[in-house]
């Protein structure tokens, strides 16, 4: 939540556009075994969070923040990702594909990184890094959108 509070913040506290009606910021954490694991520096760091979660169940959480002239409205959405097992060739498949770059965990569902993944329990929007349910209610709270 600190992360996605302080992009909001900045970019708010930025604005020079008359009548906007917010600054929406998000923010993603990929947890296993209770330790976030951040956005994988380089390809061997990528490699070895992927290994990590391999064949296994792991947390992603993400949290997002409004910013209106009228208040600050939050919301944490949590998601459980199961990886299929990942054997060196898948590795270095996806690897190759540069897509883990920039990416909580070191994958993105909303690509190739799909093929990693066996299932999810809760709103895979929460995944990719947008959970727009939450989205909705927060616009809701802040009378930009019916609820």
């Amino acid at each position: 939540m600190a992360h996605a509070r302080g992009k909001a913040r900045e970019v708010a506290g930025r604005s020079t556009v008359p009548g906007a009606c917010g600054v929406l910021a998000a923010d993603t954490e990929v947890v296993l075994d209770g330790r976030a694991l951040g956005k994988p520096g380089d390809a061997d760091e990528a490699r070895t969070m992927l290994t990590a979660l391999s064949g296994r169940a792991h947390q992603v959480m993400t949290g997002v923040v409004l910013v209106t002239a009228g208040g600050e409205y939050e919301a944490i959405s949590l998601a459980e990702v199961r990886f299929r097992p990942l054997d060196d060739a898948v590795l270095a498949w996806y690897l190759h594909r540069g897509e883990w770059q920039g990416r909580a965990g070191g994958y993105a569902i909303q690509g190739a990184g799909a093929a990693l993944v066996a299932g999810i329990t809760g709103d895979p929007s929460t995944v990719i890094g947008l959970p727009l349910g939450d989205v909705a209610g927060l616009l809701g709270r802040a009378g930009l959108f019916p609820h």
